[in-house]
């Protein structure tokens, strides 16, 4: 199955107060996390990723992907064109609290490849890394890698997406947090 990634000027990121529909997504690579009082699904997509976390009874899911993807907006809690630098909180109830930033950086060539090389070669020790196939403009495809920290009370993502026929890099750093 070809798998290659929209547009980069096509992405969204959002904040569902729900889980979502698995079939709504084409997931690539996908890892479970259970820790203390919660557990999460984080999964790579052809267009970014989903990150659905949950702790007694509410559920939190994380969604990068096309604009054009046809997601529900019941409990759509953040929705944000992924352009330039964006941070958000939200605090949901009994305390948590979720908190994200993300980052567009259009890159040179040289910076751009060597990023990629250095994130595919390390990527497959530290986490959960899925290299697309080439859309045919390039050589390589585009890769996605979700960095995870684990604590009792928190969940720490970074997740790294390239999009090679733009020369673009999506940064995103999403905290899951229990109350003290």
């Amino acid at each position: 199955m070809l798998s290659v990634r929209p547009k980069v000027a096509e992405l969204a990121f959002q904040l569902f107060g729900r889980a979502l529909h698995p079939e709504l997504f084409e997931v690539y690579k996908t890892r479970t996390i259970k820790r203390g009082d919660y557990e999460a699904k984080l999964d790579i997509t052809s267009a970014g990723h989903i990150v659905t976390w949950k702790h007694r009874g509410l559920t939190l899911t994380e969604v990068a992907c096309s604009a054009t993807h046809p997601l529900p907006e019941k409990r759509r809690l953040l929705s944000y064109r992924l352009k330039g630098q964006k941070s958000d909180k939200v605090e949901a109830r009994g305390g948590i609290t979720y908190q994200m930033n993300f980052h567009l950086e259009p890159v040179p060539a040289e910076v751009f490849w060597a990023f990629q090389e250095e994130l595919g070669r390390d990527g497959e020790r530290e986490g959960l890394l899925h290299t697309f196939d080439s859309s045919g403009r390039m050589a390589l495809g585009a890769i996605s890698f979700l960095s995870v920290e684990e604590r009792q009370r928190s969940l720490r993502i970074q997740a790294f997406h390239t999009f090679p026929d733009d020369y673009a890099i999506v940064k995103t750093q999403s905290i899951f947090e229990l109350p003290s």
